[in-house]
């Protein structure tokens, strides 16, 4: 089954910042088809849990969840409001936590949310660079949603529908490798004292 994993970074409730994943999360769904499993998780949810890994350097029970699920979705939707021209604080923490080579080679939608228009560089100066660091592939497609789009959102709709069928076709196209857990078959101590030893 297909996994995708949509992330709002929304501080509000309700949030414009979660309208919008919800619907790039319909549209994802539309173009994949019903045997597509999408969550959404909600930052804000875990902001404590967030804090706390920053500081102790590991996700609590509580967290660690999102980040298993994270690393085992097919496609990710990542959705943050706009601060200071930037992503949220809330947002860079947890893609902190994130562990290296978990979203690598991975399909992501980007979006934000804003009051106006002249926030929209978020998306192409902020959210796609840190992606890019991160090494996943950011389909070409991005949404901006400010506050005057969603009176008359037949634009909204428009890049949307577009993001989402780039999302879609970017997972199906992705080669199906197995994602294993490493401690489900653990080498065990002794070969590795070994190995060790006659280095």
């Amino acid at each position: 089954m297909t996994r995708v994993l949509a992330i709002s970074a929304g501080l509000s409730q309700p949030s414009t910042t979660r309208l919008l994943a919800d619907r790039l999360v319909t549209a994802t769904r539309g173009e994949l088809g019903d045997e597509t499993a999408v969550d959404v998780v909600e930052l804000r949810d875990y902001a404590h849990d967030i804090t706390d890994g920053l500081l102790t350097g590991f996700a609590n029970q509580h967290l660690r969840p999102v980040l298993d699920q994270l690393h085992a979705a097919d496609g990710l939707i990542l959705v943050s409001p706009t601060f200071t021209a930037s992503y949220s604080g809330l947002f860079k923490s947890f893609i902190d936590l994130v562990e290296p080579g978990s979203v690598q080679g991975k399909p992501v939608l980007l979006a934000a949310t804003g009051g106006t228009e002249r926030h929209s560089l978020v998306l192409e100066h902020a959210l796609r660079p840190l992606l890019a660091y991160l090494r996943a592939q950011a389909v070409p497609t991005a949404v901006y949603a400010a506050s005057a789009d969603w009176g008359s959102d037949a634009d909204l709709n428009q890049r949307i529908t577009r993001a989402a069928s780039e999302l879609a076709t970017a997972v199906r196209d992705q080669p199906q490798h197995e994602r294993t857990d490493p401690f489900t078959d653990p080498v065990p101590f002794e070969q590795l004292l070994h190995e060790t030893t006659t280095r």
